[in-house]
């Protein structure tokens, strides 16, 4: 489907379809010409619930307020709609709110998010009858907007939005078909599309580099492990970037067996490592002037005669030793000698990690919001902040150090799990920040996207599976930090 923004009114352009966005239930609003036929339908305008009006070729759809988010939701909602229909050409005027350019974003990211459809398993194919959207340069409410910034706009958001689509659909992939040797191809692949460097290591890769954890959590699987290490380097980058992913293409818990209705999905505990080739294709595609290194611990977690177990001692890259007391704490083991890679190998000025981690995070704050956790207070909250201006939910989880206590080993350095059941999401992040050098503690987050990565039922403008949580907060925090340090620059030197 194809995006574009002209500089006309909508009488003025030609299209099988139109889409009029009640605003706050509002029927009285000049550009709601079928009041009548509206109520006689049952239409309420309130949101994502739309009407369309064949004879008059216009899809009714409702937004709660101007809020980007309300706006991206009912336009996902409308091009769902019209895929019900044999239209073709859609065209839409504006709904400038705040801030216009987040509004103008919203819109187009919201059409490309609510046109994906994971069907690659299906005989039948899902219908995209939509071709085209021209979004005319005619505010709902009477504003004016550059048409030439607002064409910037568009494009950068149906980039992120693909790139969005694009990890939805490395998460959706069944585990037998995206091991992690296929996961390394895609990011060779990926690399090769977009001109990044890409290093793949395997079993002897990782033994070359003393990664005891990740290579013991691999053991019993028939596919065998790979570290993918992509680099995004732009000429003059304001910062360096390290971004860290889980990449379990599946996990069976181990020997500490899953019982078997939460094994079902678990093909999503890849959703870290995909969020992270997600960024890296928007980034790069979007030319933004930081340097990004995504580094992606790609395995399985199964069962065998060869299988780690409860009691064993393991030596992370680091040095320090690992009492396993359950094997399902498993991705923790992954992404410790990953970032321990990321600070030696890249040097970082910022380092994140992505995790469907814990479903202690999920108890904490719900299936739709990424717990955010980490020692500066500043950077939690840039990061929120760049992340609510995206659309996605976050919740910051306090460290303290009563809850680091709980993972005291007597027979090693750390123990793998807390001695507690409670506070699960902070004890991982925790038992993670051993493995964090002193000169990175102030750079690092640990992101748990274990509630919005993947979901059995649709919300907004996700569909039901994955919802490539973390690639728009991400790609917007970039965007944020660049234009901070741009202005620095500027003051500095006027």
């Amino acid at each position: 489907m194809q995006v574009e923004i002209v500089p006309r009114k909508r009488n003025e352009v030609e299209a099988d379809a139109e889409i009029v966005v009640v605003i706050d239930k509002n029927l009285d609003h000049p550009w709601v010409e079928e009041k009548e036929l509206l109520e006689l339908a049952g239409f309420g305008g309130g949101q994502d619930e739309t009407c369309f009006l064949p004879e008059k070729k216009r899809l009714y759809v409702g937004a709660d307020s101007l809020d980007h988010d309300d706006i991206r939701s009912a336009y996902a909602a409308a091009i769902r709609a019209l895929r019900k229909t044999r239209a073709e050409r859609v065209k839409t005027g504006l709904y400038l709110g705040k801030c216009s350019a987040q509004n103008v974003k919203a819109m187009a990211e919201g059409m490309i998010l609510g046109d994906y459809e994971y069907d690659a398993y299906k005989s039948e194919k899902a219908k995209h009858p939509v071709k085209k959207v021209t979004i005319c340069c005619e505010d709902f409410g009477g504003k004016t907007i550059d048409c030439a910034k607002a064409e910037g706009y568009v494009q950068n958001a149906v980039t992120v939005a693909r790139a969005v689509n694009y990890t939805r659909s490395l998460i959706n992939t069944p585990p037998d078909d995206m091991t992690p040797a296929e996961l390394a191809r895609k990011a060779q692949s990926l690399a090769e599309e977009n001109g990044l460097a890409c290093t793949v290591l395997d079993e002897k890769g990782l033994e070359a580099e003393n990664m005891g954890a990740f290579l013991a959590v691999s053991r019993a699987s028939a596919h065998p492990p790979r570290l993918i290490h992509l680099a995004y380097k732009p000429e003059n980058p304001r910062y360096k970037i390290a971004l860290v992913g889980k990449g379990l293409t599946y996990d069976s818990g181990g020997l500490s067996l899953k019982p078997s209705d939460y094994m079902v999905t678990m093909k999503a505990d890849k959703s870290g490592a995909c969020a992270v080739l997600g960024i890296l294709k928007a980034v790069s595609e979007l030319g933004l002037p930081v340097e990004v290194h995504g580094i992606v611990g790609a395995t399985e977690n199964m069962i065998g005669g060869n299988a780690y177990k409860p009691d064993d001692v393991l030596r992370a890259k680091n040095g320090t030793t690992i009492e396993v007391r359950n094997t399902d704490a498993e991705g923790r083991l992954v992404l410790a000698d990953c970032l321990c890679y990321a600070q030696e190998k890249v040097a970082p000025d910022y380092l994140l990690d992505y995790a469907t981690l814990t479903g202690a995070c999920v108890v904490a704050l719900g299936e739709y919001t990424t717990g955010v956790m980490g020692h500066d207070r500043g950077l939690k909250h840039s990061f929120s902040k760049a992340a609510a201006n995206a659309g996605e939910l976050t919740g910051t989880l306090p460290f303290n150090r009563y809850l680091k206590k709980l993972l005291k080993s007597d027979i090693a350095d750390v123990s793998n799990i807390s001695s507690s059941r409670y506070g699960g999401a902070i004890t991982a992040a925790l038992f993670l920040d051993h493995f964090i050098e002193e000169a990175y503690k102030d750079k690092w987050l640990h992101l748990d996207i274990a509630g919005p990565a993947y979901v059995e039922k649709p919300w907004g403008y996700n569909p039901a599976g994955a919802s490539g949580a973390g690639v728009r907060m991400s790609v917007k925090w970039f965007e944020q930090i660049v234009k901070a340090a741009d202005k620095e620059a500027r003051s500095e030197h006027p």
